[in-house]
């Protein structure tokens, strides 16, 4: 049998239509008409006022990061819970993380830690800079409680939309909860550009300061002058033109995962597994179905993933923690109760991550349901 990737790309829109565009305008460098076209549909879509095709959500992250003035020996706080890109750009700027762990509901940074680890920054006279808030797998944060907190404490938020574009909270699209906010268009991603990113934010002086940075730092003049250090972080026109094409069938996309996961869900129903729990106003897009191994499974997360690669079934355990990684060992970390234990250790040690591709079909999602049970019983 074929083996069956975790989330490959899907290409089913008009992609090679505008690829076809740029190539036959000459547009192929960095920047041109899809490019700005991209960014339109995007800031829309979102309902964000700017937005700025990056390329990569890294990227996204490290400008959105500089534009709110994170500098060396600055504190920024993070949900523990994610991948590595989140916090990285927080150390490529010289500042400090400090990991924030996550509710047992939402799964993403908790609000209770986040209210003693302010308080505590309080007291110490140094709050943080900034609060990356990530939200994991295509679900909402909890932003009714965390955002008064934020705005409490004076401290702006830098939404970490990476993998929830199509997603909604009370209605509202993720990536527009932030004072700015990111999105990835890794190949895995919900929508891909084969590689890229957008950072969406309110001003648009913010976001012409973010677009000099990207673009090297050139000075306006006829010379190359450069009074600041500057990237090369935009986005070529060909690979937004994919993006474009990716945009319009998101919604078919989206439709397509959510019957991912409500197969996933019927077919284990009675299996030893717990998926995560629904939300007051969280309305996921399902990026990556994904569940968890009940007590009773002997196996960890990662011995389960291990086995089922052996029947050619790509899957991942949940995002091991940053606070647990080595590279970040000497962080500080808040739990979600206070004490030793983290939630975040817990949803690593028992999540798996399905296959979860647009194009999966039923006998496709039987055949990952049925090893799965082969494997745990």
């Amino acid at each position: 049998m074929a083996r069956l990737l975790l989330s490959p790309p899907y290409i089913g829109g008009r992609e090679e239509v505008y690829v076809r565009e740029a190539f036959e305008s000459n547009w192929i460098a960095p920047l041109g008409p899809q490019v700005t076209a991209l960014e339109e549909a995007l800031a829309a879509r979102v309902e964000m006022p700017y937005a700025l095709a990056t390329a990569s959500g890294t990227s996204a992250l490290h400008l959105a990061l500089k534009a709110l003035g994170v500098g060396k020996g600055d504190r920024v706080f993070c949900s523990s819970f994610t991948f590595a890109a989140s916090c990285n750009p927080i150390v490529y700027q010289g500042a400090e993380p400090v990991f924030i762990d996550s509710d047992p509901v939402t799964l993403n940074l908790s609000a209770d830690a986040l209210s003693r680890a302010l308080a505590d920054a309080k007291r110490e006279g140094k709050l943080p800079r900034a609060v990356v808030v990530v939200d994991l797998y295509g679900r909402s944060a909890d932003f009714d409680r965390i955002l008064p907190l934020c705005r409490e404490y004076g401290v702006p938020v830098l939404e970490d939309a990476a993998e929830a574009l199509g997603a909604t909270y009370h209605g509202r699209p993720c990536g527009s909860f932030g004072d700015l906010s990111v999105l990835s268009f890794n190949g895995n991603k919900i929508i891909t550009t084969s590689g890229g990113g957008m950072v969406f934010c309110r001003e648009e002086s913010l976001r012409q300061k973010m677009l000099f940075w990207a673009t090297q730092a050139k000075e306006p003049v006829l010379h190359y002058e450069h009074t600041e250090i500057g990237y090369n972080y935009r986005l070529s026109n060909v690979c937004a033109a994919i993006g474009r094409g990716q945009l319009e069938i998101l919604d078919e996309k989206l439709s397509r995962r959510l019957a991912n996961h409500e197969s996933y869900r019927a077919l284990l129903a009675d299996a030893p597994v717990t998926f995560a729990p629904e939300f007051d106003g969280n309305r996921e897009n399902h990026w990556l179905s994904f569940c968890f191994l009940n007590d009773d499974v002997a196996l960890t997360s990662e011995q389960v993933c291990l086995k089922l690669l052996e029947m050619d079934l790509e899957t991942r355990p949940a995002w091991k923690p940053m606070h647990a990684q080595p590279v970040f060992s000497s962080c500080r970390a808040y739990s979600h109760g206070g004490g030793e234990d983290f939630v975040s250790d817990r949803l690593y040690d028992r999540g798996v991550c399905l296959p979860s591709g647009d194009l999966l079909t039923e006998d496709d999602r039987v055949r990952v349901a049925e090893a799965l049970r082969s494997i745990i019983g």
